[in-house]
């Protein structure tokens, strides 16, 4: 009986140990979007997002390209975040444009070197490309839209178009792999910098060879020349939908958003319409905004739609149909014709300085 017990005790202390290690050893691997020399917004959003993951989390962050732009962003990277422990770069003419295929050998290259237990992207265009692809070749599967961290295994996103709250408890092997919803991580101002920068380090691509650029190519990016702020991280944002009937009425809310300092949004029937392009488009199929003050002209509130600007933090609705349902969401709401209500606004408000 007593050397049964002892085993126990031994075979009890090995399981804790072991769990101990595991605890130990949790890093995070963040995939960084970056454009002329930063890193985005929504990337520092990812590395927030994984502070949630553990206490005692390693984060590196990502990075590739080639150029005097993917340094400057590097250098941005090592600094930008206080949970950041190195940045990794990889410079390379065939990671020019983040393609979903050589980002995804990318991926799986690193992760092969690092072990890391997660992986962490935003959830926008960039991140919805490449994680996928890259789960698959880690034989994972990922977790996606995920909007709140309960632990190193357990989250929750929304489903039903953001009608319900779903927990997921990731049960497989590493790495565990997520797209976040950066509106949900917000960084606060004193988050966003640390006292010293982190180390940047070269990702060895030498067995990076010519197969893993994969059957897809770049061809060109198409985006409007503007000053407004970025769709995803503006503080107001107005929106406009079908009610706008063309692009040419589209052009009031254009001259609204300016006098705001606001961003443009779009419904996808606007979008597929084709009054503006498509990545103006807020939604479930688009972008997902949560701003200081959501202004919508025009818009239904059909379920899409209301999935992608649901969390704003004051919402402002003009339509003139009264049963529309985007009042059901709406803090503030006003019956009317956009086409009276829009010019009196221009009229009214004045010019931003």
């Amino acid at each position: 009986m007593a050397i049964r017990a002892l085993l126990g005790a031994f075979r009890d202390r090995s399981i804790t140990s072991r769990i101990s290690s595991n605890y130990r050893l949790l890093s995070t691997l963040v995939l960084a979007e970056h454009e002329g020399g930063s890193v985005k917004a929504s990337s520092v959003s990812a590395v927030e997002a994984a502070k949630y993951l553990s206490e005692d989390n390693s984060v590196s962050i990502l990075l590739a390209g080639s150029g005097p732009s993917l340094q400057e962003a590097a250098e941005h990277a090592a600094s930008c975040h206080p949970s950041v422990s190195q940045v990794l770069t990889s410079d390379s003419d065939k990671l020019t444009y983040p393609l979903a295929e050589p980002w995804a050998r990318l991926v799986h290259l690193v992760q092969q070197k690092g072990n890391y237990s997660h992986i962490i992207a935003a959830s926008g265009s960039f991140g919805k490309n490449i994680l996928p692809r890259a789960a698959a070749l880690l034989d994972v599967s990922p977790i996606t839209d995920v909007t709140e961290i309960s632990g190193s295994n357990q989250f929750i996103r929304p489903i039903y178009a953001g009608n319900a709250l779903c927990t997921v408890k990731y049960t497989g092997s590493n790495p565990c792999m997520l797209t976040i919803r950066s509106t949900s991580f917000p960084v606060a101002p004193s988050d966003n910098a640390r006292s010293s920068a982190a180390p940047i380090l070269q990702v060895d691509l030498s067995t990076f060879g010519e197969d893993e650029m994969g059957k897809s190519r770049y061809i060109r990016q198409s985006s409007q020349d503007t000053e407004r702020p970025d769709l995803g991280n503006a503080r107001v944002v107005v929106t406009g939908g079908r009610g706008l009937k063309n692009a040419e009425n589209f052009k009031m809310i254009e001259k609204l958003a300016e006098k705001l300092g606001a961003a443009v949004g779009a419904t996808r029937a606007a979008v597929d319409a084709g009054f503006v392009p498509n990545e103006l488009q807020v939604g479930q199929t688009g972008k997902i905004v949560a701003p200081e003050l959501y202004i919508a002209f025009g818009v239904s509130g059909a379920i899409q739609h209301l999935a992608g600007m649901r969390d704003s933090k004051v919402i402002v609705a003009v339509n003139k149909d009264s049963d529309a349902p985007i009042f059901q969401v709406a803090d503030y709401g006003l019956v009317g014709d956009l086409f009276e209500v829009i010019p009196e606004l221009l009229q009214k408000l004045p010019e931003k300085k």
